[in-house]
């Protein structure tokens, strides 16, 4: 079986801590890395032993890529990932796809007119911990997503950031939401916190993230039948019935395991090689509700 032609665009920390340590360890991939800057094309080709090096998108598209992955900065995605899907390339993105929703729409409808594969990454649809709530009552879903110091405008923090507490709650819904809520906390122009509620017949998802935090944490509780089932940081799943009954992440469990990176990676490969559809309409529905809540943040503050 021939390798497949991977190229991976942009070299930064999601790249080189995350995705290369799972690509560079599956067999039957042959690696194309691309960014402009030559001293860290060689310096990570060099560390992950990828010969296949390119300082131009021309050139690596020159290769006759079976797929990507996108990791350059967000505002440089519509345009790469353009280039890509003309080329009839499928794509992986990481999120968001954009930093606004018009962005967001032109790549999914490019890709479906094109007939090409698109992916977003939403990690943590695959992380094991979250996969395992996707199996327990659901009436009541919290989620918190807080940082330490860290407010920035609206846009920005729930596009680059609330964006996987939003998807993971409408990965989590068991049923068609009815009601929307939002409420901010906007200081100098800077989103200091934000609440999303979402609910319809007999279930609430509440996400929260708190950019002023007193420590970096991401905790989901999912409750309902007299249960709860909590994870702490991606790793510790707690389930309570009476007495909680504690199982964490173990000592050779890989971070990229943990939080969904490798799952994805690997579905994302797994669909390129045997030629099944990538649709990132759900993913879109996503950027729509983030859309709505940067809509409802500005006008709280206006």
């Amino acid at each position: 079986m021939e390798p497949l032609k991977i190229g991976v665009v942009g070299l930064g920390d999601i790249a080189r801590k995350a995705y290369l340590p799972v690509l560079t360890a599956r067999p039957g991939i042959e690696l194309h890395l691309h960014t402009r800057t030559r001293a860290t094309l060689d310096a990570v080709g060099d560390t992950h032993r990828v010969p296949h090096r390119h300082s131009t998108l021309d050139a690596l598209l020159d290769q006759g890529l079976d797929g990507a992955f996108v990791h350059a900065p967000t505002e440089t995605h519509v345009g790469i990932t353009e280039r890509l899907i003309a080329a009839g390339v499928p794509v992986y993105v990481d999120k968001p796809l954009a930093y606004d929703l018009a962005g967001a729409e032109h790549l999914v409808r490019l890709a479906e007119e094109r007939g090409v594969g698109l992916m977003v990454g939403f990690n943590r649809r695959h992380a094991p911990g979250y996969v395992q709530c996707a199996d327990h009552p659901r009436d009541l879903i919290l989620m918190q997503k807080n940082r330490i110091g860290h407010p920035d405008t609206a846009r920005t923090v729930v596009f680059d950031d609330f964006i996987h507490v939003v998807d993971t709650l409408r990965f989590l819904l068991p049923g068609p939401v009815e009601h929307t809520d939002v409420r901010a906390r906007v200081r100098g122009g800077l989103l200091h916190h934000v609440t999303l509620q979402l609910s319809g017949d007999g279930f609430t998802a509440i996400g929260v993230m708190n950019r002023v935090n007193g420590s970096n944490e991401e905790l989901l509780e999912v409750m309902g039948q007299d249960t709860k089932r909590q994870v702490v940081n991606l790793a510790e799943v707690v389930d309570h019935k009476g007495q909680p009954t504690i199982r964490r992440r173990g000592d050779w469990v890989p971070v990229a395991r943990q939080r969904g990176i490798e799952g994805i990676t690997l579905a994302f490969l797994d669909a390129v090689r045997h030629g099944k559809s990538l649709d990132a309409r759900d993913a879109l529905r996503t950027h729509e509700l983030c859309e709505r809540i940067v809509t409802a943040v500005n006008e709280q503050t206006s």
